[in-house]
Formats: C-alpha cells, structure tokens, sequence
C-alpha cells in the first residue's frame, strides 16, 4: 500500500507540474506587452517580390472547396505570382467537378488540379504530389474550408524580406463558437495556440507548425524531403524537421489576417479530429527526429510537447483514482490534497479560459451571450474528458498500429457566422463575405 500510495503521489506532482507549464504557455504572449505587439503582422507591406505556390489538399470537400479557392484567387496579390494547385484523388469525382467549376467560372488561369491514384490516401501524399507541380519562392498550404484574408501574401512576403525568414506560420482561427455545446472550448484552444503558444515555441526554436496557413521556402521543403506520406500530423512533423535544420520560424497572428475555419460538426466528429492529432504526435515523438534538435532545451520541449497525449491519457485515467483514493483511502491530509493538485491546475486553466472568452470576443467583435459564462462552467468539465478520451483512444490506436485517416466533415459553418465585420484595432475590413452562396 505504501508504495501504491508513493507512485501515486509522485504521478500527481509530475502531472501538476505539467499542467503549470501549460498554463504558463497560455498566457505567455499576455506575460509581457511587447511579446504581444512582436506577434502581430506588419501595418505596410513591401512590394510584391516572392511568388507564392498555393497547395489545396481537398477530400469529399465539394461543399466548401469553391469559395476556398475563390477567396484565394481574388485576394490582393499579383496573380503573376501567385499559383494555386488543388490535390485530389481520382475517384473524388465530387470535389474534383466543383475545382474545374471554380476555374471555369473565376476565370482563374492560375488554378490547376492535380489528381492522384498510388500511394496513400492522405493529405501528406497528396502535398507531396502537388508540390512537384509548383513552381513558386514560397509553398503555402491552406485547407480545402479555408477563407483568407485578402493581405495574407502581402504579409508574408513582406515579413520574409524585412525579417529575413524561410517559414512564417500565420494565425488560424475556428470561429463559430455559439453552433455547439462545445464551440467555445474549441475556439478558445486555437485562440491560446497561435496567440501565445506558437511564440513561445517560435522563442526556443521548435514549432510543430499548424496544418495549414504555414509558408515554407521551396528550397527548404527539398531539404527536408517533403512531407511524410504516413504521418497523421505531417504539419508537426514537418515543423520539427525544420526546426532541426535551424530555421527560424516567424509566427504571426493578428484578428485581421487570420485564416479562419470552422468547429467539427459533432462530438463524435471532434474525438475522431483530436485522437488523429494526438496519435501523430505519437507518431513524431517514435520517430525520434526531435532528438536531432540542436540543444537540450529544445529536444526537452519537443519531448513535452509530443508526449502530451500521453500525459492527457493518463491524467483521464487518474481522475476516477484521485476521487476514490479521497474518499475511500485514509491517506493523510497532505497526500489527498497532493493527488488533486492536477485538477487545482485544471480550475485555474478554466478561470485563465474564461478570460480568455472576453478577450476573444472583444479582439473579433463578437457579442458574448449572456450567458456564455454559466455555460463554460458547465461545459469545461464535459470538453476536458472529451479530450481526455481522444487522448487514451489515441495511445490506444498507436499501440495497435491502425493508422487509418479518420477525417474532418467540413460544411461551411464559418462562413455563416453572423456580421464579419472589421475586428478591433484593424485597419482594413477583411475578406470573408458574409453570405456565400453553394
């Protein structure tokens, strides 16, 4: 018993200690007013000098892919330096029919579709095939439900030439919060990611870089060798791969050129999403390509950021023990109160979300619901062990090696969020329409 009890306790500290460092990567970018203006993306751009490649890797998205590619084509960039190549496999007929009806109905020149039979049928092969097509400086990746901002290019061909950078990971940002119980949580998890973590991770030289919004010099794509085909998270992978190499990583995130996407439709679509992401951090963390970083600090970083479903999983499996060592185990005081200290770090993480809701709300000019803090309280608990169970489902499916790409249904939600106006601070009205026909 006494060393049942002693394992227990020092899990608990080590989780606690965990769940600090977390939080202190939430709120970092707030820790420090200039850590907050570095973040965001230049007020006057450069001229027009890099061409830019835009890779659209699109699957059963025949809902949302025509006004992906439009608001990529008709943004504010020279259409001499901009191409775009839609990825496909072959027998998506659906999708394939809405891109050559964007093409042909945009007008869009630049645009071309490249489709697929071999190899896997995952969004890293499909990269791999449309990079070979690309002739631009720079490959950017946007996802086939992304609405952009019209300057996107203009930013980051301004932030690479005046900061002398190869990658540049720009904001993206979900944003129907009020659709689902569980919106709120979801929209606030990329508002702390990319306004916060990502410059923190940028600071020390090891970004898993997002899925999409991400811009890499071609000549470092071929460094690297393009992305894994197998990888579940091809966009971490490849982030620290990069990394390795020494690059540094610009990231920037501001509400006026954030690329915006929308929640998963369900909860079942949701578990599905983050059991994929947590299982290729798994994924990453076996290939060991983190250990060719070149400091201790970042491998321990990289090791802490990629083990983290790992740490999810077993923090789900402690609560029931916590609850029942506390009522049924006479430990002294001081033991109980140290097997719960990982769920004191889970209610400080829910006050810093809750701030984190009006801070999103006033920087988008949202308004917040009346009772949209009644409702988180309700409801953080309930998204916790959602992502805890995606966590202990993903560790489950890399023990057993299924690998298979449970994907995202995407429907456009975002694009129906109420009045898209100009957010706060801006000084430009961004790109999305409010009222997109299908």
């Amino acid at each position: 018993m006494a060393l049942t009890t002693f394992v227990f306790v020092v899990l608990s500290l080590i989780l606690f200690g965990q769940s600090l460092f977390s939080i202190y990567l939430m709120v970092y970018s707030w820790e420090q007013p200039e850590r907050l203006a570095a973040s965001s993306g230049p007020q006057s751009f450069l001229p027009p000098r890099l061409s830019f490649s835009v890779l659209l890797p699109a699957r059963h998205e025949e809902k949302v892919i025509f006004e992906t590619i439009r608001s990529v084509v008709e943004s504010d960039y020279p259409k001499s330096l901009l191409e775009v190549v839609v990825i496909c496999h072959e027998d998506d007929a659906a999708t394939i029919y809405e891109a050559r009806r964007a093409m042909r109905d945009l007008g869009a020149t630049n645009v071309h579709l490249e489709t697929f039979a071999c190899g896997p049928i995952s969004k890293p092969h499909g990269l791999n095939v449309g990079f070979q097509r690309t002739s631009g400086d720079v490959i950017t990746i946007f996802d086939a439900e992304d609405d952009i901002d019209s300057s996107i290019f203009n930013v980051v061909n301004t932030v690479m030439q005046e900061e002398e950078v190869g990658i540049v990971q720009a904001g993206v940002q979900l944003m129907n919060f009020r659709d689902h119980w569980f919106g709120i949580h979801n929209v606030l998890e990329y508002y702390f990611w990319f306004k916060s973590r990502l410059h923190y991770y940028a600071g020390v030289g090891v970004v898993p870089l997002a899925g999409n919004t991400v811009f890499v010099r071609a000549d470092l794509l071929n460094r690297v060798g393009g992305w894994d085909d197998y990888c579940l998270t091809e966009d971490a992978d490849i982030g620290i791969r990069l990394s390795a190499l020494g690059e540094p990583i610009r990231v920037v995130y501001d509400s006026q050129h954030v690329t915006r996407e929308e929640t998963p439709e369900s909860v079942g679509a949701l578990i599905r999403q983050r059991t994929r992401w947590h299982q290729g951090f798994l994924q990453v963390l076996r290939k060991k390509t983190w250990r060719e970083l070149p400091t201790v600090g970042q491998r321990l970083l990289a090791f802490f950021t990629l083990s983290q479903p790992l740490f999810q999983a077993l923090l789900t499996l402690l609560w029931p023990l916590s609850i029942a060592a506390g009522l049924w185990l006479k430990l002294p005081m001081s033991l109980t109160m140290a097997s719960f200290l990982p769920l004191y770090a889970l209610a400080f993480q829910f006050l810093i979300t809750m701030v984190g809701a009006f801070s999103f709300t006033g920087e988008y000019r949202e308004r917040v619901p009346l009772l949209l803090p009644i409702t988180m309280l309700v409801t953080f608990l309930p998204y916790q062990w959602i992502l805890g169970l995606s966590s202990v489902r993903a560790v489950y499916r890399e023990l057993r090696r299924e690998t298979d790409w449970e994907k995202t249904t995407h429907v456009g939600a975002h694009r129906r969020v109420g009045e898209m106006v100009t957010p706060a601070g801006t000084l430009s009205p961004v790109s999305q329409s409010v009222d997109r026909s299908r």
